[in-house]
């Protein structure tokens, strides 16, 4: 079995690699040889283990991503995969940066198929570590020129602007409102902790796509009934995990602002089957909680660039 770094991660998967990964993936999963089990969590005393696992015939891969929560040194993300041949342990891969890099490229797949294609401005709503993939993935699939981005705290959002600018090499500015950050946005990201609303959906322009990445609890909002109301097309990237994690859309469920019969899932728009813009003036919205088929893809990318590369340790099991 390989095991593979957070570092050797971080040189192995370039936010190009896991857009084309997980594009591959929502293609197989539209083609019907993909399986995916929706995220557990299992109880302990300080928090909960969360346990997630996909399959894919394409790649002959099967895996699970796991990580606790409320310990107090910080979570570790970590994915194992498992040839679907031999069924034995093939690759145990610190996934921290992982996450991040899908979680961002899951959103510049959604952004690649419903963002109009002259998209050439974002807007980005928190400044954590995960904002960060989300913009440079939006950049990697649309001609971004500008984008502006709010946080709570101005050093923060300041210094995300500094940064990012000189990374993607594009311009980016803080603003002090999230209304200011979306109201000339094409796209917009919006990637936060927050248990309630944190832009006004009436803010939104015509034509906007936004891709909200941040909640994956019933008990976590990040956009508001207005929001929800506006949007022509909502995608999901999995109609059970949105049931159950997309705090968002249960809570427009639960007061009749929404029916999840109007959900789409991410597979029938890669695969086709559903148009991801119905028009240039329609407001589209993707809500993302995470899969681990985007796990397993993005891993088993680095599992075969290690390998090739010459990277990771091997351990016997």
């Amino acid at each position: 079995m390989l095991m593979v770094s957070d570092e050797e991660v971080r040189a192995l998967l370039t936010m190009s690699d896991a857009l084309e990964a997980l594009d591959r993936i929502f293609k197989e999963a539209a083609a019907g040889t993909v399986s995916n089990m929706s995220r557990y969590r299992v109880p302990h005393t300080r928090g909960s283990q969360q346990v997630m696992a996909a399959s894919s015939a394409e790649l002959g891969l099967t895996g699970l991503k796991t990580y606790v929560s409320g310990g107090g040194g910080g979570s570790q993300m970590v994915v194992l995969l498992y040839s679907i041949e031999t069924a034995q342990p093939v690759a145990f891969i610190a996934a921290n940066s992982l996450g991040a890099i899908r979680t961002g490229a899951a959103s510049g797949i959604a952004t690649r198929y419903m963002a109009r294609d002259d998209a050439s401005s974002a807007g980005i709503i928190g400044s954590g570590s995960q904002a960060r993939t989300q913009l440079a993935a939006i950049c990697a699939v649309r001609p971004i020129e500008r984008a502006l981005v709010y946080s709570r705290t101005p050093a923060h959002r300041e210094t995300f602007a500094e940064e990012m600018s000189r990374e993607l090499g594009v311009a980016v500015e803080a603003v002090d409102s999230a209304e200011a950050a979306v109201a000339e946005a094409d796209v917009v990201c919006v990637i936060t902790n927050a248990r309630e609303p944190v832009v006004d959906g009436k803010a939104f322009r015509d034509g906007t796509h936004v891709n909200a990445a941040g909640s994956n609890s019933w008990m976590r909002r990040e956009l508001d009934e207005a929001a929800i109301r506006r949007a022509e097309l909502i995608v999901v990237d999995d109609l059970a995990d949105a049931k159950i994690e997309c705090g968002d859309l249960i809570w427009a469920a639960e007061r009749r602002v929404f029916r999840w019969e109007r959900a789409v899932e991410l597979r029938d728009v890669v695969g086709g089957r559903v148009a991801g813009r119905p028009s240039p003036e329609a407001l589209t919205l993707f809500e993302s909680q995470g899969l681990a088929l985007e796990d397993v893809a993005a891993g088993a990318h680095v599992y075969h660039q290690a390998i090739e590369r010459g990277m990771g340790r091997e351990v016997a099991v």
